[in-house]
């Protein structure tokens, strides 16, 4: 039993009809995507424990909907990675230095973390969308076909957000 888990977590072969070069580079771009949710889910996860005032249910349950998403996304995007053949992400280390999502700034206005929130969807869009056009560039049409999907989710969170502080 002991040896079962002294496994080290390693690349594994993965024969699915795209070279090991096209794979890692996928399966780097997923790893970004990964990291970014990750940011975004534990900023979109605290402004729903923190949010206050006359727009609180209305935020604190949207919040809760865009996070728990978000917690379902990132286990199928680091699967698709590990699918790739490759390791996960999976440290809050790795996942800082991968994201390109500024983390919300806790001593804000909830106005000034939605609009911080609105940000970090649409940065988490557009690297998606890179994202995709790599995948298909390389042949990819299941990573490609996952990330459109999650890009679009993306785009509806920034506008539900931005409609909720529209004057």
């Amino acid at each position: 039993m002991t040896d079962a888990l002294a496994q080290e977590v390693t690349e594994l072969d993965a024969n699915n009809g795209l070279k090991k070069t096209a794979r890692r580079e996928v399966a780097e771009a997923l790893s970004r995507s990964v990291a970014d949710t990750y940011t975004l889910f534990a900023s979109t996860q605290g402004l729903h424990w923190n949010v206050q005032g006359p727009l609180f249910y209305s935020v604190h349950k949207m919040t809760e909907e865009q996070y728990q998403d978000m917690f379902e996304a990132i286990d199928d995007l680091a699967e698709r990675i590990r699918t790739l053949g490759f390791p996960a992400p999976a440290t809050l280390s790795e996942m800082a230095a991968l994201s390109a999502i500024d983390e919300l700034d806790a001593g804000g206005d909830v106005r000034a973390q939605i609009e911080q929130l609105i940000a970090g969807n649409e940065r988490l869009a557009q690297g998606m969308r890179d994202a995709v056009e790599k995948a298909e560039a390389l042949n990819d049409v299941k990573t490609a076909d996952l990330l459109t999907e999650r890009l679009g989710v993306h785009e509806e969170n920034a506008w539900m957000l931005r409609a909720t502080i529209a004057e």
